[in-house]
């Protein structure tokens, strides 16, 4: 029997991932709170989110052939999480905070089937020096609002970009290489 795949999140950019490398699977939204505890380190942060999302939309009648997926990113800068931007001055703030800096993304993908996977991708990005009229013209598309980190690295922001090493995917929000081995490693099978 061919195990189902239901991904816990709201984010169009993994939905889009998953379809990109032939996956199926339906979307389940949960809400959960997305706050750092108190000196939660960046790595253990992202791999509670994403156990969380994934747990949350874990039904309790579910069977082992169904795979719950979640994931979680966060933008890091001298070791502060920069989550969502709450308004358009938190925002700008962050750019200014990224501007002319490398910083490091985390994207945890966290699998629930018969038993609980969970594995981190780290990518270092770095931003040219920013412009207060580039700040604001960002800002002003709209693009980076409900982003981690307040840019979209697939998006306008990629003209900031001077160099990425790591997972382009992951900086999205789903590390496709690390998704695909998980759900291989769980027994789903990718066409």
């Amino acid at each position: 029997m061919k195990k189902k795949l239901v991904l816990a999140s709201a984010s169009p950019r993994r939905a889009e991932l998953l379809k990109q490398i032939g996956v199926e699977f339906e979307t389940r939204t949960v809400d959960i709170d997305e706050m750092p505890q108190v000196d939660e380190l960046p790595e253990n942060y992202v791999k509670r989110l994403a156990l969380e999302k994934a747990r949350a939309a874990r039904l309790s009648d579910q069977q082992n052939e169904v795979l719950v997926l979640g994931s979680d990113t966060a933008v890091v800068i001298d070791g502060d999480i920069l989550g969502k931007p709450l308004d358009k001055e938190h925002a700008q703030s962050m750019l200014r905070q990224l501007s002319g800096k490398t910083h490091q993304v985390l994207t945890s993908v966290a699998l629930i089937g018969a038993y609980e996977s969970c594995v981190i991708s780290f990518s270092d990005v770095t931003f040219k020096i920013l412009t207060d009229d580039e700040i604001k013209g960002y800002w002003a598309t709209t693009e980076p609002f409900g982003k981690a980190g307040a840019y979209a690295i697939q998006g306008k922001a990629a003209k900031f970009i001077k160099r990425l090493n790591g997972s382009f995917s992951g900086v999205m929000g789903l590390p496709l290489y690390e998704t695909s081995k998980l759900l291989k490693e769980h027994g789903f099978i990718i066409e």
